[in-house]
């Protein structure tokens, strides 16, 4: 009996050449230009070896308009599963050397496969982007695989961690979905997000703008918020990301990861922390210094370093346990909270707690910004999502006055009685309505107007009698007034005995914030 055609073997062999064949000619065009492939970044970035690819035989089978001779095995992305540091996660990777990584039928579907095998299975989603959008001769098909997509990081959202990186120019639906992932990580001068390119911004508009300046890196870090971490170079995306895998957890049914720590986890110029906050309160302080004298090794994972810089967020560990900072920062804006760091501060908060990571607020602010850039921009709303983030989370919440905690901004940052578990003061915490000097100009404004020389001598009295812990400690507001190198020592134990919180919410399909 004879046969014709390949054996099973040979034909594997035939599309194994094609796939090695496509591979060489698109290393080769990266490569030349400085940049890796799609496959090159996963090998980067995962474990040796734990690659096992999905979907690598997928081909474009429509003869849609333009792409009768432009079809390759995978379809311009490569899909599969893989490890980091022993831990499991899906991953999906753009291939912009064919047809610039646009999205078609056959992409999408591959892509979305791979989002429902994570979400069933609990396991984190990292895409690596480098597309132009939807894939023009698809036409509709390439919309609707865009909307497939959009639906699934949605679905995903609080379920499994998602992290977007972004290589090269990305536009269209290829930055809306990253938008709605957890975490975005752009390369310097090397990635680029926009909803509309240069030409079509000069076309519409008028306006003359370049690449970076219409969605680079550094804008979307510093200037949208877009973007919350920025790598030096491809290599550095890696770095961020297996760094930022390490503080999550795989799912929101898990505790995020453990590190068993002994004494030597704390930092050893703890004992600084008594005499940091300057004397004079108008003074300011980096609270990066407080930071790294309180958490494991003194690190602190920061997420979006150069955006709303007036407030902290970012990842560490306390006695070996993830927790997630939130902290005022005083050499910035002094503190205030305004629309940026708001909204900046809601979503991360949101985050953590969909992933049962515990909140440790420090509070030194003297208010929300004021001034009619901010009132008209809306910072009742955008005040209001931080208020509602706070409200709305069940993980364990401690709070640390480390100075000034005036006004609505002391009940909006982890305060008892939006929900705050253990809330601490320093001894240099001044907790009131407002700061004595302009609660002495309201209160005592006949007497002077008569005379001022009584200026001083009633701010002193203010601030002894209202403008410190201890009233506030009195009440039951505040748990204790603490040493500054005691933080550690109580926040570990608060910790200890509230990982384990559970609090029950009324029945509802989700509450309404003010977006």
């Amino acid at each position: 009996m004879t046969t014709t055609g390949l054996s099973p073997n040979g034909k594997l062999d035939e599309k194994r050449e094609a796939i090695n064949k496509a591979e060489q000619a698109s290393q080769k065009r990266q490569n030349d230009r400085g940049s890796l492939t799609a496959r090159q970044r996963i090998e980067k970035l995962v474990d040796p070896g734990s690659f096992l690819e999905i979907d690598k035989y997928a081909l474009h089978q429509t003869n849609d308009f333009g792409m009768d001779e432009k079809r390759v095995l995978g379809d311009g992305v490569i899909t599969g599963q893989a490890t980091i540091d022993g831990r499991p996660v899906y991953l999906f990777s753009h291939d912009v050397t064919f047809v610039g990584g646009a999205l078609g039928e056959v992409f999408a579907r591959k892509v979305t496969k791979i989002m429902d095998l994570a979400y069933q299975a609990g396991c984190p989603v990292i895409g690596l982007n480098e597309s132009g959008g939807a894939r023009i001769q698809e036409g509709v098909k390439s919309l609707a695989g865009y909307a497939d997509i959009f639906y699934r990081n949605v679905k995903s959202s609080g379920v499994i961690p998602q992290i977007s990186v972004i290589y090269g120019a990305c536009a269209g639906g290829a930055v809306y979905s990253p938008a709605v992932t957890d975490f975005t990580i752009m390369v310097k001068d090397k990635s680029f997000m926009f909803i509309t390119g240069p030409e079509i911004v000069k076309t519409v508009t008028g306006e003359d703008v370049t690449l970076e300046e219409l969605g680079g890196a550094v804008v979307h870090n510093t200037k949208s918020g877009v973007a919350q971490l920025l790598a030096e170079d491809e290599e550095d995306s890696f770095l961020l990301t297996k760094e930022l895998f390490s503080y999550l957890p795989l799912n929101n049914l898990e505790s995020p990861p453990f590190v068993e720590v002994g004494d030597e986890a704390q930092p050893e110029d703890w004992q600084e922390l008594d005499k940091l906050i300057p004397s004079e309160s108008t003074k300011p302080y980096d609270m990066h210094d407080v930071l790294s004298k309180i958490f494991d090794y003194g690190e602190f994972f920061e997420i979006a370093p150069l955006y709303a810089t007036n407030i902290l967020t970012g990842f560490a560990r306390l006695g070996g346990h993830v927790v997630g900072i939130v902290a005022n920062q005083p050499n910035r804006l002094a503190g205030c909270l305004d629309i940026n760091a708001s909204v900046k501060a809601a979503r991360f908060i949101r985050f953590i707690d969909a992933f049962n990571i515990p909140i440790v607020t420090f509070v030194d602010v003297p208010g929300y910004l004021p001034g009619t850039s901010q009132e008209f921009g809306g910072i009742i709303r955008h005040g209001a999502k931080l208020l509602y983030a706070y409200c709305e989370a069940t993980v364990p919440k401690l709070t640390v006055i480390t100075r000034k905690a005036y006004g609505g901004a002391f009940d909006v940052l982890g305060s008892k009685n939006v929900g705050g578990d253990y809330n601490f003061s320093w001894p240099t915490g001044e907790i009131a309505v407002i700061g004595a000097e302009g609660a002495v100009n309201l209160l005592y404004r006949k007497e002077l107007k008569a005379d001022r020389s009584k200026f001083t001598p009633l701010v002193s009295d203010y601030r002894e009698r209202f403008a410190n812990p201890y009233v506030a400690a009195e009440e039951g507001y505040i748990d204790d007034v603490i040493m500054p190198s005691e933080t550690r020592k109580h926040l570990i134990s608060a910790l200890k005995f509230q990982k384990n919180k559970r609090v029950e919410r009324p029945k509802r399909k989700h509450g309404n914030i003010p977006l």
